[in-house]
């Protein structure tokens, strides 16, 4: 052997190890945005599955509780919903969503469930839902303008 073709057996050339990292970071650029998406679409998902949990505790709650509804913290201490609805003084985080549960009307007869993305990763959409069960959503946050349902 001559010492051109040692000199070739031992590595990668400089080029060669370029090359190969800009192509990893090709795939990288490609590949990260789907992934945030997926797992904002997940977390969406989980939202509204959460909204539709806490809307059937309300009515188990309201069925013994002379036709009052309660609030997260309530919901969680009467064994309807489990204690991480209790975190946050009533307003927990739960993937990616902050939820809080309004009361209104006499004797607290009619309640507002919002959940709303802790960040712009978390969600776009923020999502609502009342004594009706169906579940909406905004693109705009804060405010109670009527949206699409998203499931009834």
């Amino acid at each position: 052997m001559d010492k051109r073709d040692m000199r070739r057996s031992r590595g990668f050339s400089l080029l060669e190890l370029l090359i190969v990292v800009a192509i990893i970071l090709i795939i990288v650029t490609i590949a990260i945005p789907n992934v945030v998406r997926s797992r904002q679409s997940a977390q969406e998902a989980s939202a509204v599955a959460t909204l539709k949990q806490i809307h059937a505790a309300e009515i188990l709650y309201m069925s013994s509780n002379r036709g009052s509804f309660g609030d997260l913290a309530g919901l969680a201490a009467s064994g309807e919903l489990d204690d991480r609805f209790a975190e946050g003084g009533g307003s927990p985080v739960l993937n990616g969503y902050r939820y809080s549960v309004v009361l209104s009307g006499p004797n607290n007869s009619e309640y507002y469930i919002q959940a709303d993305p802790v960040s712009t990763t978390s969600g776009r959409y923020d999502y609502y839902s009342g004594v009706d069960g169906v579940v909406r959503y905004r693109t705009a946050l804060g405010g109670r303008v009527p949206g699409a349902p998203v499931s009834q």
